[in-house]
């Protein structure tokens, strides 16, 4: 069998802070990218333009975060969820295995909130795996009816027999989610939970990575100051084997 190593993280646009005392986070967040060492990064909150961001920010990057975040040898992809006054932002995958396909369906549920899937075919020792990228919305009746609308994805656009990796921001402090998907054949890494949010004092795991057709080897936290300025998140490791 072979190892994949799947982190997933939301990095809240690359900004930290309120109002004037805000700071820029991007660059430190490129450091703790590669820091993972993972062979897919699932991203959310990832800007792909903010004019009022790039103008209050000296050092704000020329590129999409996506790009600017990925580690050399990998290659990015981004779609957007959300265009506001000033900019965009959605969701984002980073491999260093080549990347084969790649599409976005919007899950927005209602007009306050902008959300979308990213959908992304990868070759992984030679077998093609696929991986979802998904920020769910923060109303709980919201959540039901996206859960609802991947599992309708999945069965619409993804072969059974193929490995599936799902992963994002769930916004879900209930096990309500994991159970939607267990009926799909989803299934996370067991045991206890492992705490993502908020960053700073971590009381509830929103963040997960679901599988089907991979075997869980271990789930992991990154923890400590380094990791907790950065982000209102703290990302998530996932190990899975690959059967041959």
């Amino acid at each position: 069998m072979s190892t994949i190593r799947v982190a997933t993280y939301n990095i809240h646009k690359g900004v930290q802070g309120l109002g004037p005392t805000r700071r820029l986070e991007i660059h430190n967040l490129a450091l703790a990218v590669e820091a993972l060492d993972a062979d897919v990064v699932c991203l959310q909150e990832v800007r792909q333009s903010n004019l009022r961001e790039a103008k209050h920010f000296d050092h704000w990057p020329a590129q999409c975060q996506a790009d600017y975040l990925a580690p050399l040898g990998y290659e990015a992809v981004y779609r957007t969820n959300a265009v506001t006054r000033h900019g965009e932002h959605g969701n984002a995958l980073l491999s260093r295995w080549p990347i084969v396909g790649h599409q976005h369906e919007d899950m927005s549920d209602h007009p306050l909130e902008q959300r979308g899937l990213l959908h992304v075919e990868l070759m992984l020792h030679g077998r093609c795996v696929h991986v979802l990228v998904v920020h769910l919305g923060l109303i709980k009746a919201s959540r039901i009816r996206q859960v609802a609308q991947l599992k309708r994805f999945v069965t619409r656009e993804i072969p059974l027999d193929a490995p599936l990796l799902v992963a994002g921001d769930f916004n879900d402090w209930s096990n309500r989610v994991q159970e939607a998907f267990a009926g799909a054949g989803l299934f996370a890494m067991g045991g206890m939970a492992q705490p993502t949010f908020p960053s700073r004092l971590p009381l509830a795991q929103l963040d997960h990575v679901f599988a089907r057709g991979l075997r869980p080897v271990s789930l992991s936290v990154p923890r400590g100051r380094v990791w907790w300025r950065m982000s209102d998140h703290l990302p998530l490791i996932a190990e899975f084997e690959l059967p041959s």
